[in-house]
């Protein structure tokens, strides 16, 4: 189909270069054969039947000669047309886009010249093609090397892109929180109140509220004041609980599941805040602004925020400390019966565990894996971030 196009504009160009050749041939015709038919108007162009004749010659021989060079001039244009489009795709992508910006350019600055120099008698009408030449190629010549120049001045493009993109995620995740905080907690269960300095409140974090023995604390009444639960906390919940992680997307759903315990059964009155503070990122150090704020004590069993909880000044209610409190105490030279279920770090060691997560190492016992034996507890290491036990197989 291209070919036919190709062969139909090669002929009609012929035809219009044989017309215009054979018209300034008409004056010849009409010398030799001086007949006054020839040179009577037709009317079309102001052509004489001489001048008529000669374009119509000149038109059939042009299409004549068109068709039959045609296959050698679209088998030339065929192979330019390759060796442009190999060209191109050795070109980086950037640089053809700096090429095509320069040429643009160049151009345009030769349209804009050529006009006011168009109108110089004899070589007016030669100067903008010239004009053309010359700015487009420095266009293009100019743009490819300094393209790293051009590129920088964009850069802010990106940037925009970017930060348009982060901000219309956030807004979808405030959204969805806001969606969320309606369905699973009603405003007349979770009321949201002017926050007060004298209430008493106890602020959860997230890893406390996924643990969930602070449900079961809050049933026997040993904490007081109000349970307050910041809105960026519900929204770090919901991210967890939308993972595409299986194990985050059910903690995210257990953390979920033990705020409407606290819901419907906790004694306590619970507040949801919307204070939030822009120009903090993590939810911890949000936490911690907060407790500032309203001189609140911070819930959690994590034992980073635990310390710099403390270092901000703000009273933290570790629960891995009261678990520790009420623990019933190992004494050093008691007996135990535990199943060793792993290596452990050192060489030779066994790792058990208690039916309350205490972790066990047991010195040499490397070779009584997925084995029940009698320990001797050698020693006991307590910390904010648990209790550890040292025991030795039992002889």
């Amino acid at each position: 189909m291209l070919d036919k196009i190709l062969r139909f504009f090669i002929a009609a160009f012929m035809a219009l270069a044989g017309g215009a050749l054979m018209q300034l041939a008409s004056p010849v015709l009409t010398l030799f054969i001086s007949t006054e038919i020839l040179k009577m108007d037709m009317g079309i162009f102001k052509m004489t039947l001489a001048t008529l004749v000669c374009v119509l010659i000149g038109a059939i021989l042009g299409v004549i000669i068109g068709l039959i060079l045609a296959p050698y001039f679209i088998k030339k244009l065929t192979r330019f047309t390759a060796w442009v489009e190999a060209q191109l795709n050795k070109m980086p992508i950037h640089d053809v886009i700096a090429g095509a910006v320069g040429l643009a350019i160049g151009l345009i600055l030769a349209a804009l010249l050529g006009s006011a120099f168009s109108h110089l008698p004899i070589v007016g009408n030669y100067i903008p093609i010239v004009f053309s030449i010359v700015f487009g190629y420095l266009g293009i010549r100019i743009t490819m090397k300094k393209r790293e120049d051009f590129t920088a001045m964009f850069d802010f493009i990106p940037r925009l892109i970017r930060d348009i993109a982060k901000l219309r995620e956030r807004q979808a995740q405030q959204e969805a929180a806001a969606e969320l905080q309606p369905a699973a907690f009603p405003a007349q269960a979770f009321p949201t109140a002017a926050l007060q300095a004298d209430k008493g409140y106890k602020l959860l974090d997230t890893s406390v509220i996924i643990d969930g023995r602070i449900a079961d604390i809050i049933q026997t009444d040993f904490l007081e004041g109000t349970l307050l639960i910041p809105v960026f906390v519900l929204e770090e919940l919901q991210h967890i609980a939308d993972s595409s992680d299986v194990l985050k997307r059910t903690r995210g759903r257990r953390g979920l599941d033990i705020l409407q315990k606290i819901r419907t059964e906790s004694k306590m009155k619970v507040e949801v805040t919307n204070q939030d503070f822009e120009d903090i990122t993590e939810v911890d150090s949000k936490l911690v602004r907060l407790g500032q704020l309203v001189g609140g004590k911070i819930i959690t069993n994590d034992y980073n925020l635990n310390k710099v909880s403390q270092l901000c000044g703000v009273p933290v209610l570790n629960i891995n400390e009261l678990a520790n409190a009420v623990k019933p105490v190992v004494i050093p030279g008691e007996s135990m019966q535990v199943t060793i279920v792993k290596d452990g770090k050192e060489q030779g060691q066994g790792v058990a565990y208690l039916d309350d997560g205490t972790m066990i190492v047991i010195e040499g016992g490397h070779r009584y894996i997925n084995s029940t034996i009698d320990v001797e507890v050698t020693s006991v290491l307590q910390t904010a971030a648990g209790r550890m036990i040292f025991a030795r197989p039992r002889k």
